[in-house]
């Protein structure tokens, strides 16, 4: 299922009504070189996308606000010569019908009708900063326009981040966002639960990452979301480890962050598990540890919460965790204050979660307070413990590294825990890893 045109022509009127007028533009992620002849996989922006569900590299978004507001797509043209090579393509004429556009040009006229667009409007809604090359070419477009003010002719003098409208409307996922969301979701949860199985000691991290790109190749995700983090033993206290060529040990345990992208929305889980089936003493405890914190968390994700309330949430368990096992010194109360608990916990406990895996959205207002969860809202909830090797430390926790991470819907009531398919219990972890 994919979202259909109309709702992307929804966004783009509610864009254009908050503007009130002026010209926006919105141009799509660039294709990127790998190496010579080769690209990377092309991957659009996603606030163009968000707008127009369409797909091509090399296509500008316009919107102009006003008593005749209109929608402008400038895309690639029709070339059955180049779809030989590169494959498929709309051009303009057929991108207008099957995408609900008021008018669509050839990408090669953007420099000639761009200028002619921006004439005598007030101002210009666009994300200053975000690509340089872009800059360039807006700040020729505008100078064009300001050389023909002895004919009368106005140029924008007000620019104006088109991010902060488009940040608040990402916030909310309409119920076909919701939809993807929650099948992205299941693909991942599935993908971990069936890495539980094929664990084996004297593996590599990488064939565990191989089993996470067959399952979600298999039920239709079209890419990784961000590159997996499958982290064996001591490579899990290292929170962005992606090398993933280690060998598995047994003994150890393994930590596995990956999620998919259907259409455009990702899923974000992370699990930990033993890889010879069976969680150790001391490895179980601080597993019971952070997945108690994390269910804090996820019941303190309400609609009327402010952002920081999960957080909090975790981090009182957490520091419990950690002075009962004699990981810090002190009381609860002493290690919060001081912080010293950021040797074993040094991030936040979750992100929004949308068409990127860190999402758009505001965590506070421009006054500094919290933002305040509301119905629709998508989040990670993902806290976690780290223990390296130190002076003073347990040394039957070292090398111990463990994060908990599910997807969390806020509801009108309360939450839906969108990958609550994935395993994370001890006993059915344990369960699910049984060798016959």
């Amino acid at each position: 299922m994919e979202i259909h045109h109309k709702e992307f022509k929804q966004r783009r009127d509610t864009l254009m009504a908050r503007m009130k007028d002026g010209i926006a533009v919105i141009p799509t992620a660039p294709e990127v070189f790998r190496n010579r002849d080769s690209h990377y996989p092309y991957r659009f922006d996603s606030y163009f996308y968000y707008l127009t569900g369409f797909t091509e590299p090399e296509s500008v978004l316009v919107l102009i606000a006003g008593q005749e507001s209109k929608s402008i797509l400038f895309c690639r043209d029709k070339d059955v010569e180049r779809e030989i090579w590169d494959g498929f393509r709309y051009g303009a004429e057929a991108a207008k019908t099957e995408f609900g556009f008021d008018q669509t040009y050839s990408i090669s006229q953007i420099d000639t009708v761009l200028p002619q667009l921006m004439a005598n409007q007030s101002t210009i809604f666009y994300s200053l900063g975000a690509d340089v090359a872009w800059d360039t070419r807006v700040t020729q477009w505008l100078n064009t326009v300001k050389m023909q003010t002895r004919a009368g002719v106005s140029a924008p003098d007000t620019v104006v981040d088109v991010r902060q409208y488009l940040d608040a409307m990402r916030l909310i996922k309409s119920p076909l966002e919701i939809d993807l969301m929650r099948q992205s979701a299941e693909i991942a949860a599935q993908a971990h639960n069936r890495a539980m199985q094929k664990v084996v000691a004297g593996k590599m991290e990488y064939e565990i990452e191989a089993e996470f790109l067959h399952e979600f190749y298999r039920k239709g995700a079209q890419a990784p979301a961000y590159t997996s983090i499958v982290a064996g033993g001591a490579n899990a206290c290292t929170l962005h480890y992606n090398a993933n060529n280690g060998v598995l040990n047994a003994g150890d345990l393994l930590l596995i962050d990956a999620g998919c992208e259907l259409h455009g929305y990702a899923s974000d889980i992370t699990r930990t598990f033993p890889v010879s089936g069976r969680f150790s003493g001391p490895q179980k405890t601080l597993y019971e540890i952070v997945l108690s914190a994390q269910l804090a968390a996820i019941e303190a994700a309400q609609p009327g919460h402010h952002w920081n309330a999960p957080h909090e949430a975790a981090l009182d368990v957490l520091v419990q965790g950690f002075v009962d096992e004699k990981l810090c010194k002190g009381s609860k109360e002493e290690v919060l204050e001081t912080a010293s608990y950021r040797q074993f916990y040094m991030h936040r406990t979750g992100h929004w979660l949308g068409l990127d895996v860190h999402d758009a959205g505001e965590y506070k207002s421009k006054a500094g307070d919290w933002a305040i969860l509301e119905a629709g809202n998508t989040l990670t909830v993902e806290p976690g413990c780290y223990v390296r090797p130190a002076e003073g430390v347990p040394e039957h926790f070292w090398n111990i590294g463990i994060r908990i991470e599910d997807d969390v819907l806020i509801t009108p009531t309360g939450n839906d825990v969108l990958t609550r398919s994935a395993i994370k219990s001890v006993a059915d972890i344990e369960a699910q890893m049984q060798r016959s």
